[in-house]
């Protein structure tokens, strides 16, 4: 076995075990420091600061977030159908035929499947009639990233959690550590599905053995955009992006005056979006 593949299992093999959870391995493993003197690093840190390090890195830089209000899409059941469209044509996502091909950015699906830490009891008939909008979280803490080994997934300098295709080698770390199951893998050449006379020529295709997901239009956040869901639903307001950390931001107002939900928020995850039910 020579050394470059010896070091990229090496690599693997800690991404993984980050990817699982086992961050206190990691750290002993990469620094050579135990598990005890790191976390007593960590609260030297903190009581240094004054503060948990996580929030201090919270408030500094962009970190992109979006706002989805559920009672804009009971209002007018087409606009979720509508954004699912038009993702799928500005990202060139494929439409396989069969089920366990497919590749999904953003989706419909029950309140059950989206909130499973809620509770179901005797649930209003008009939220069990409609659908709820699903995507990539966008984690502040992303546990995709960590458990990437060749850091093809990774959260950039807006809070982002981006994907470079051309560094995924198809191992699906990501999707095992997504705890959202919102990542997709392309079995097959998703070119061969998609329609070339109609093709988004300003984003790229993909190839086969890589996973992909939704991105938060990032490559129209960086011109100055909104991401394409948002501009699909127009003067409606069902979904209202912006930076987290601009307490002047709209997303920001928005959040205060709504009580809004989350995912799986017991995780520690730290969702970046938002949910008005």
């Amino acid at each position: 076995m020579d050394k470059k593949r010896r070091d990229f299992l090496k690599i693997a093999g800690v991404s993984t075990l980050a990817g699982l959870g086992g961050t206190a391995v990691v750290d002993r493993l990469v620094s050579g420091t135990s598990p005890v003197q790191s976390e007593a690093a960590k609260h030297a840190d903190n009581a240094q600061g004054g503060h948990d390090s996580h929030q201090e890195e919270a408030k500094s830089g962009n970190r992109y977030g979006m706002v989805i209000d559920l009672r804009e899409f009971k209002k007018d059941p087409a606009l979720g159908d509508k954004v699912v469209e038009v993702c799928n044509h500005t990202h060139n996502v494929p439409d396989f035929p069969k089920k366990k091909d497919e590749i999904k950015w953003v989706w419909l699906t029950g309140y059950e499947n989206a909130f499973t830490e809620h509770s179901q009891n005797y649930k209003d008939q008009g939220t069990l009639d409609n659908e709820v909008l699903v995507m990539c979280n966008h984690c502040d803490n992303p546990p995709c990233v960590r458990a990437c080994p060749t850091r093809a997934t990774f959260k950039n300098a807006d809070g982002i959690v981006a994907m470079d295709y051309h560094r995924c080698i198809g191992c699906r770390f990501c999707m095992a550590a997504c705890p959202y199951g919102m990542r997709s893998f392309n079995w097959r050449d998703p070119r061969f599905a998609l329609d070339m006379n109609k093709i988004n020529k300003e984003f790229p295709t993909r190839m086969r053995g890589v996973v992909e997901k939704c991105n938060f239009c990032a490559e129209r956040v960086g011109l100055g955009k909104q991401p394409a869901c948002v501009e699909v639903c127009g003067s409606s307001k069902a979904i209202v992006f912006g930076n987290l950390n601009d307490p002047k931001s709209e997303i920001r107002k928005v959040l205060k005056e709504n009580y809004t939900i989350q995912r799986k928020p017991s995780l520690g995850t730290h969702p970046s979006v938002f949910y008005i039910v």
